[in-house]
Order: C-alpha cells, then structure tokens, then sequence
C-alpha cells in the first residue's frame, strides 16, 4: 500500500511540475516551430494535474481541511458569478471558460500544490526543479541582452524577456517572475551562502535595468509599502525597513538623473500628466468610462459586461490574437474592447509605458465581472492571505500582485500568478515542514 502510495506521489508531483512548465515554456517551443495552439495547452494539462492531486488527497490537518474547503467554496462562488455574467451579456460558453481559467487557474494549482504529501526530500526534489525553471528565465535574459542584442533590433526594444519570446509584455512577465524568485531565494533559501543568494538577486535586479521593466520594480516598491503599513503592530520594526525605504528611494531618484541605464525611469516624472484631467489620468481611467457608457441596467454594476468584454486579458487580447481559434467556438466579443484600445491609440501617452495602460486587471475583473466578480476574487485572495502567507515574505509578494494589477494585466497573466502560487505553496510546505509531528489526540486538546 505504501509502494503504491508513493507511485502514486511521484505522478502527482510530475504532473504539477509538467502543469508548471507548460505555462513557462510554451513561448521556447513555439519558437522552435511548434504551433501557437501549444500556448493553450495550460488550460487542460493545468486543470488535469489539479483534479489528480485533489482526488486522490488525504488531508489530516484541521487548518488545511478548513482552509481547503473555503478555497472550493470560493471557486464555486467565482464559476457562479463569471457564469451568471455571461448569461445575462450573452457571452459566449467559451467566454465563461475561459475567463475562469484565467483568473482562478491559480488558486487552484496552489490547492493541489498544498495538498500534495511532501517530506524533505521529495520537497527539496521539487523545489529544485522550480528554481531551475527560475533560473533558466534568467539565462535566456542575459544571452539575449549580452550574446544577440535583441535590444539592439529595431522592434525589438522591449524583448529583453526571458523565455517568454514574443510575448506582448514578455519582458515584464519575465521580470517579474524574476523578482519574485529573488526575492523568495534571497530571504527564504537559507541553505545557500548568503553571497551566492546577493549574487542572483543583483542579477536579477540588472535584469530589470537590461530589460527595461521599471514598473516592475516600482510594483515591488509600492508593495514594500504596504506590507509595513499591515506590520504596525510592530512600530520599531516598521520604522527601521521605512526609513531604509525612503533612503533607497532618495538614492535611486538621484541615480537616474545620474546614470544612463536607469534614465527611462524618467518617462514618469511629469507632474503635468497626473492631474484630474491630465493626459495619464484620463487614459489610465478610459476603460471606467467607456465601459459605464455600455452599461443597459443596473445589473451591469454587479455582473459587469461579460466575461471577455472588456479589457481583461480575454477580451483586450486573446480574442483578438486568437480570434481564428476562439471565433468559431462560439467566443463573443464586445465594442468595449475595440474603443479602450482605439483611447490608447489616440493618447500619446499610449505607447510610452505600460504603466499609463487603461488594460489593466482591476479593470478587467471589474469590466467584465462586475462587483460581484471582484468580491469572489478578493475573498480567494483574502483566504490565501489568511491560510496560506505564513510570513512577511509571502504577503509582500500576493502584495505586488495586487500593485501589478493595478499597471497591467498580471492578474490573469498564468505564468506569473502560477509562478507566484508556486512560491507560497512551497513556503507553505516548508514550514510545515519545520514543525514537529503533532498527534491526533494533541490537535485535539490544543484547538479545545
């Protein structure tokens, strides 16, 4: 039964480790000549790998069992919503499913990844695999800024990205997933020497400099931010990491006045464009207004437009991009989209920086979900936050997430929220592994 068991083990992990790829790597293989549907495999290899683990689960741990069920709970009450917004907008089948996926992809791989029965070895064992894939978006950076000079290219400006070739935004999703690496090896993966653990952080942060991904950087920032603001318990603590904080801050401003690698930061010190009706407010906040402006009754407020109808990353680009695929499985699409993307087009802040992009995930969730859909989505944060970022660590990064989408469309970007769901699954683990067995009969007492 044991033997069994343990194969058992062994296929589950393989499975969210192939789950895992296939969100990193499809953009490599696509470009060795492998044809774009290969982008798609995720939403069934993802779903599969999941209902494997969580099958054949045995969880004994009260916490777990608790947070497990509220995590389910959440997903129903988010397949609920995305399915009651396509009914009342018309939307197409494929629409629903599709949006559902995107945006709580995540919530459930990290389901399965917590569920999974690991001990230290079989731990270690994936988690090397994870760093490796980590490691390997790093290398393809530094051979395509510092061997090919993709940088160099006319067009090609922005594809500094990693494995994430020909990617829209390649290179901010690879950044990101980058830093959020650097930042869990830096702090968490003790058992390296501390140098080797500088040596790839500041590697990573050239990274972002080579790249160009300076939003990157400022989401990360922000999110530095906010987690001592959530630590005030602890004033002494948080007034150290702040005012170290604004130390950094007062130097990177001087620094990009005074070096030339950091001087695209600039773009965004206009004070001119920020105002109530300057040009960065009006198109950061064009799809609010185009999208009310569709609005038929109120139930629009809560359900929004439909899922893929608006500016999420079905709507702003999949339909479009994949239109020959997704059209004739009955996808539907809405003139929302097309006018928010005819704002960018008309603004002449549109193609400066991502930053200034009306397409940016609150919006979409919003958009096209409504309050209803945000509400869903934000209880499955909440309980990620409650059940599962054992530190400061964990929450400062679902705390980037939350900056990015305010920027861009990371929130339903499945590489980088997996990528991220993998990180506090294996902090996760990794504490629970720390911990002495504890007996059935002692659980017990201690929660009596």
């Amino acid at each position: 039964m044991r033997l069994y068991n343990k194969k058992q083990y062994i296929k589950n992990s393989t499975l969210i480790l192939i789950a895992l790829a296939s969100v990193f790597f499809p953009r490599v293989l696509g470009s060795l000549g492998f044809p774009s549907q290969i982008n798609f495999l995720h939403f069934v290899l993802v779903p599969f790998a999941c209902f494997s683990v969580l099958s054949q689960a045995r969880l004994k741990d009260s916490n777990q069992i608790t947070a497990s069920k509220k995590m389910l709970a959440g997903i129903f009450m988010a397949c609920t919503v995305i399915f009651a917004s396509a009914l009342i907008n018309d939307a197409g089948v494929i629409n629903a499913i599709f949006s559902f996926l995107l945006l709580i992809e995540p919530f459930i791989f990290l389901l399965a990844l917590i569920s999974l029965p690991m001990t230290h070895e079989s731990f270690s064992k994936f988690r090397t695999w994870v760093f490796r894939f980590a490691f390997i978006n790093i290398i393809f950076c530094y051979i395509q800024r510092y061997i090919f000079s993709r940088h160099l290219i006319m067009g090609f400006e922005d594809n500094i990205n990693g494995v994430f070739i020909a990617a829209g935004a390649g290179h901010v999703v690879g950044a990101s997933i980058s830093l959020t690496f650097g930042i869990y090896y830096f702090f968490i993966a003790k058992s390296q020497p501390i140098l080797v653990r500088a040596i790839v952080l500041l590697a990573i942060l050239n990274q972002i400099v080579i790249s160009d991904t300076k939003q990157v950087l400022l989401a990360f920032a922000v999110a530095y931010i906010l987690v001592q603001i959530f630590n005030l318990k602890n004033p002494i603590n948080t007034s150290l990491y702040l005012i170290l904080g604004i130390v950094f801050s007062i130097l990177f401003y001087w620094a990009i006045y005074n070096f030339e690698a950091l001087s695209p930061f600039t773009t965004w010190i206009r004070p001119e464009i920020y105002g109530p009706d300057g040009e960065a407010t009006r198109l950061k906040f064009a799809a609010f207004r185009i999208v009310i402006g569709y609005f038929e009754s109120p139930l629009n407020w809560f359900l929004g437009l439909g899922p893929g109808h608006t500016v999420g990353r079905l709507g702003g680009w999949m339909l479009d991009s994949y239109g020959y695929l997704l059209l004739p499985l009955g996808a539907t699409v809405h003139p929302a989209s097309s006018n928010v993307w005819q704002a960018v087009g008309n603004s002449w802040l549109g193609d400066q920086s991502s930053m200034f992009s009306p397409l940016f995930g609150w919006a979409g969730i919003w958009g096209d979900l409504g309050f209803l859909g945000l509400a869903s989505y934000l209880y499955l944060c909440f309980l990620i936050w409650k059940y599962f970022c054992i530190d400061n660590v964990a929450k400062f990064l679902v705390l980037t997430a939350f900056v990015f989408g305010c920027i861009f469309s990371q929130l339903e970007e499945p590489a980088y929220t997996m990528f991220l769901a993998t990180i506090i699954g294996l902090q996760w683990h990794e504490d629970r592994l720390k911990k002495p067995k504890t007996g059935v009969k002692e659980i017990l007492r201690t929660q009596n």
